[in-house]
């Protein structure tokens, strides 16, 4: 097995609340190492509390069958929203969610794309998402808390 053949099926490992959002276009995929006997395979989390990590590598490693694979996070290196896709961008955007984005900027709304939004909530429906609102389309929205 190659890294293109494991990336290739890292890439139908989705997030489980966002359909069609694979964890290689969420920039989780930090280390792929395939030898004859095994892949090992390093994970960054979005959001260290997710609860849905276990969730996320147990599909991981079903994903890259009948490969003996194991699947890790690491912890001591984060996720940023700079390691999303442009693909993956484009996924939370049409899901209503508002990509990751430098907290020195305004978040734009991912359904008009007005920067003239706050934040109502630091929390979301999730623990790495808060919640906004547009002033301009007068719809609320979530958006990927930047780390």
């Amino acid at each position: 097995m190659t890294r293109d053949m494991v990336l290739e099926r890292l890439s139908t490992v989705n997030d489980p609340e966002i359909p069609d959002l694979s964890i290689v276009d969420l920039g989780m995929v930090e280390s792929i190492i395939v030898t004859h006997e095994r892949v090992h395979v390093t994970l960054r989390p979005t959001f260290v509390a997710c609860p849905a990590l276990d969730w996320i590598r147990d599909r991981a490693e079903a994903a890259l069958q009948p490969m003996k694979a194991h699947v890790s996070y690491d912890f001591d290196h984060p996720w940023s929203g700079n390691d999303m896709t442009a693909q993956g961008r484009r996924h939370l955007q049409s899901f209503g969610i508002a990509p990751p984005q430098d907290p020195s900027h305004a978040v734009s709304c991912p359904l008009c794309q007005s920067q003239d939004t706050y934040q109502s909530s630091i929390f979301g429906a999730t623990l790495c998402r808060s919640l906004y609102y547009c002033k301009n389309c007068q719809q609320p929205f979530e958006a990927w808390k930047p780390t």
